[in-house]
């Protein structure tokens, strides 16, 4: 009888134990609070759903091509990047360069020490303190910046934008998951190979092997206007179209697949620098969409659908055109009273997402690799190709989807599910990009 209490005792124990200890407390786990996750600013919410990955809205489709995949929720830009926020970009990358020259002679520009008056291992740029640009004494420190006396035109100052470059790292997931890439705990070392970014296949020795380095020019391509379009005037729109106020809010063009993630990643530095200031942890990092999350953003929530709008038709029940593409040979304007080529962002409606310009104005690029057997090869779920190429591998690996047609192109590239693509250090007067940001909505919010 004895033993029977001592083992209902001991059972009562463990039970209590087990509810009020620190791993299993639901109490102390509600006592923190729940994590909000708020909407950021110019995006939308994407919810997870699943469609019909193939062009199954045509009469013409091979069956066996087509096939349901499930994404998981997301945030989208409701527009393209816009010439204003990538020249945000560009201006940040200027000045820190600039910042960097000029804390070598002016301490003011670094910042040394900590709120705590302790010193910094390594200096940081100190944002607040402005830059006078028009001082006399500022740009001669800042004459290297600046294109040289040989290579101006008609004598002007100018910023040299071959040297507005931008540095990052980023972590190869892909590399570090293979099975081959292993850490072994008996002897505490690494097995595998990588493949660095100059494309040498080096053995992992530690952690770092899988961090790659990037370094990329910010500045756009302002020349594809010219080289797009042969015997084709459209030098003004090199002159102006990145640069000038009028086309602040028109989609930047002329900007490579490489660029499109380096400004990813700046706009993820952002967003990390201010959450650490009000001591909040970051959500997800911005990218480039997937294929298949561009495709789901595009359908708008319909299913078997031609265009983003939900229509079987480029024209609405009034006659007029629902997007910015080339509806007849040579006649660029039918479908707009304002420009021949790229229209403001948000001058079409948007589809049932609230999503502009899904379809014609500028092509996007997206992260997924370009196969023609894609489709065969990624997974139902959150499918993606992924591939990185390095710049000596050959250009057939270099190839990245592009989705949504552009203002030169006829309406068969403007479909949801109409696939091209562009290799991913080219750039084009008629491919722009929007970022995408996944999201924790769905499993931490019950929505």
């Amino acid at each position: 009888m004895r033993f029977f209490w001592y083992i209902m005792i001991s059972l009562l124990f463990l039970a209590t134990s087990c509810k009020n200890g620190d791993i299993y407390s639901a109490d102390r786990i509600r006592a923190r609070g729940s994590w909000f996750e708020p909407s950021p600013y110019g995006m939308v919410y994407i919810q997870r759903g699943s469609y019909q990955v193939g062009a199954s809205d045509d009469e013409l489709n091979d069956p066996a091509t087509v096939r349901s995949v499930s994404v998981d929720a997301f945030w989208m830009d409701d527009t393209e990047i816009t010439n204003s926020e990538y020249r945000q970009f560009v201006f940040w990358v200027r000045d820190s360069i600039a910042r960097n020259i000029l804390g070598q002679v002016y301490p003011e520009f670094l910042v040394t020490e900590n709120a705590f008056g302790v010193p910094l291992d390594q200096p940081i740029l100190n944002w607040r303190q402005r830059i006078p640009w028009n001082n006399p004494d500022i740009r001669t420190s800042l004459d290297e910046m600046f294109v040289p006396e040989v290579e101006r035109f008609s004598f002007r100052r100018e910023i040299d934008t071959r040297k507005l470059v931008y540095e990052y790292y980023w972590l190869d997931l892909q590399q570090a998951a293979r099975r081959a890439n292993s850490y072994n705990f008996e002897t505490q070392s690494y097995t595998g190979t990588v493949i660095n970014m100059d494309g040498e296949e080096v053995p992992v020795t530690n952690r770092s092997t899988f961090i790659m380095q990037e370094t990329v020019p910010v500045y756009p391509d302002t020349l594809v206007w010219i080289r797009d379009f042969t015997y084709s005037y459209n030098e003004p729109m090199t002159y102006k179209y990145f640069s000038h106020v009028g086309f602040d809010e028109y989609p930047v063009v002329g900007v490579s697949w490489n660029q499109a993630r380096a400004f990813c990643d700046w706009r993820t530095k952002l967003q990390r620098d201010y959450r650490s200031r009000m001591n909040d942890t970051p959500a997800h990092d911005y990218r480039l969409p997937t294929e298949s999350e561009w495709e789901l953003a595009a359908r708008g929530g319909h299913q078997a659908t031609i265009y983003a709008w939900g229509s079987y038709y480029t024209r609405n029940t009034q006659g007029c055109f629902m997007a910015n593409f080339k509806p007849m040979r040579g006649n660029y304007v039918a479908d707009s009273d304002t420009r021949v080529t790229t229209t403001k962002t948000g001058s079409f409606d948007p589809n049932d997402y609230g999503l502009y310009d899904m379809a014609g104005n500028v092509a996007e690029w997206t992260s997924s690799a370009y196969f023609e057997s894609g489709y065969d090869l990624m997974n139902d779920l959150n499918p993606q190709v992924e591939y990185y190429a390095r710049p000596d591998e050959p250009i057939v690996m270099k190839r990245k989807v592009v989705r949504g047609g552009s203002f030169k192109d006829a309406a068969y590239f403007i479909r949801n599910s109409t696939r091209s693509f562009e290799y991913q250090d080219t750039t084009k007067s008629y491919i722009g990009f929007r970022c995408v940001r996944s999201s924790f909505r769905n499993e931490l919010q019950n929505r």
